[in-house]
């Protein structure tokens, strides 16, 4: 299949989040409450809220940068490409990419709201969360209708309030809630403890995908106190190897035979190898340590339940056999530094040689529109959605390399710099 012929969808992209975000969706009397953009002297724009601030806007947000000028510094956003935060230019740069859809995690109150989990009084919390996904649902997927994914944020300190939020964005047509990787160190029961149980049968009900992104424990790979950043972000992917140990021994999967879970940013080249172990550990230890799967084995429950995706995996590509082809999905990452930004068909079509029609057709959208229950063929032709088709719709879209003026990659060069910064 040539690239231009193929149908994009990503599940994995990031939004920055706009100043406005707040000013139409939360109730008058939490206003003075809400999140607020500020900027210090040194010309720095930050988020202020509940008393701190969070130095998070532009974080990572380097697509259409030179890359000696990436970094994890906040920045303004005039540096940044208005893609990342502005939703009618968002489209533009996937029309330039030749990407039909995306699902966007946030930025601001980070992966699964850990921000406003962190609000003292939590009917402020509620609200704020509840305003966050009302815009990112209305706003930011409802402008384009057919181009999102929508994705909401948690309220990680009740699985009561988290299981009523689900049912009721359902209602609105969402599929996809983030949620943590590993929610007992940011002080939350395990995967392992039926606490989380309401959550579970919400998402079961109502056909929504957990989402898990890596980095949603507000944990990063630290090896070493004078560890470059490169280890860091080398290893941060196979984090999510230990949140699909805990999917797979937890008793969630076996108690909610219709809960499906989505390893965000965590490719898929690791899968093979966890697989054979999860089946060995199973044959040579369950006697003694009580596990039971029936007349299944834990690769298969894995197999079945669990979405992957990846950026560029050759060696998961290869290694497809091992995989259940249904549940392989592909991402962007747009505007991290991993993003294959302006040229992801091109990429992704190196790596897809050799598969049939068939194979790529699931992997590049038709298992991202079955799992989120995402539909853009009610809204568009399907030749209108090819990667040519929309690359044709704006041709003289600028994607070129732009300088913002200023080198970055000064604020945390080592990675325990970086993890002793970070927002729990």
């Amino acid at each position: 299949m040539h690239s231009d012929d193929m149908i994009m969808v990503s599940v994995d992209d990031h939004v920055v989040e706009p100043p406005h975000l707040f000013d139409e969706v939360l109730p008058a009397r939490y206003a003075e409450l809400a999140p607020k953009i500020e900027v210090d002297d040194g010309g720095i724009y930050t988020w202020r809220y509940n008393g701190d601030k969070y130095r998070s806007v532009g974080l990572n947000a380097v697509a259409g940068r030179p890359r000696a000028e990436w970094g994890l510094e906040p920045a303004s956003f005039d540096e940044m490409r208005d893609g990342c935060f502005d939703v009618a230019e968002r489209i533009k740069d996937m029309d330039a990419n030749g990407m039909l859809g995306s699902m966007c995690f946030p930025s601001m109150p980070q992966f699964c709201g850990q921000l406003f989990a962190r609000t003292e009084d939590k009917d402020v919390a509620k609200a704020m969360t509840m305003a966050y996904n009302d815009w990112h649902i209305d706003q930011w997927c409802g402008a384009f209708p057919g181009r999102f994914i929508p994705l909401v944020l948690p309220m990680m300190w009740s699985a009561e309030d988290t299981a009523a939020e689900i049912r009721r964005v359902s209602k609105k047509g969402v599929h996809a809630v983030t949620f943590s990787e590993n929610p007992a160190v940011l002080g939350f029961p395990s995967l392992h403890d039926d606490y989380w149980d309401p959550v579970w049968k919400a998402a079961s009900d109502e056909h929504v995908i957990i989402c898990m992104h890596i980095g949603s424990s507000s944990q990063l790979v630290v090896t070493s106190h004078d560890a470059p950043m490169d280890v860091l972000i080398t290893c941060q992917p196979i984090t999510l190897f230990q949140c699909a140990a805990d999917l797979i021994w937890s008793p969630m999967f076996r108690k909610f035979p219709e809960l499906n879970v989505a390893l965000s940013e965590g490719g898929i080249g690791w899968i093979p190898y966890f697989l054979d172990r999860i089946d060995y550990v199973y044959d040579h230890q369950r006697e003694w340590t009580g596990q039971d799967f029936g007349d299944t084995l834990p690769s298969e429950v894995f197999n079945e339940r669990v979405i992957t995706c990846f950026i560029d995996d050759p060696a998961g590509v290869a290694m497809r056999q091992f995989l259940n082809m249904d549940n392989v999905t592909w991402e962007c990452d747009y505007p991290h530094s991993d993003t294959t930004w302006p040229r992801s068909p091109e990429i992704a079509g190196r790596q897809l040689e050799g598969l049939t029609d068939q194979e790529i057709n699931k992997i590049t959208h038709e298992n991202a529109m079955t799992h989120f229950s995402y539909n853009p063929f009610a809204h568009f032709e399907r030749s209108q959605c090819t990667v040519g088709a929309l690359r044709a719709k704006n041709p003289d879209h600028d994607v070129s390399i732009r300088s913002s003026g200023r080198r970055q990659g000064t604020l945390a060069t080592k990675s325990s710099e970086l993890a002793a910064m970070w927002p729990r």
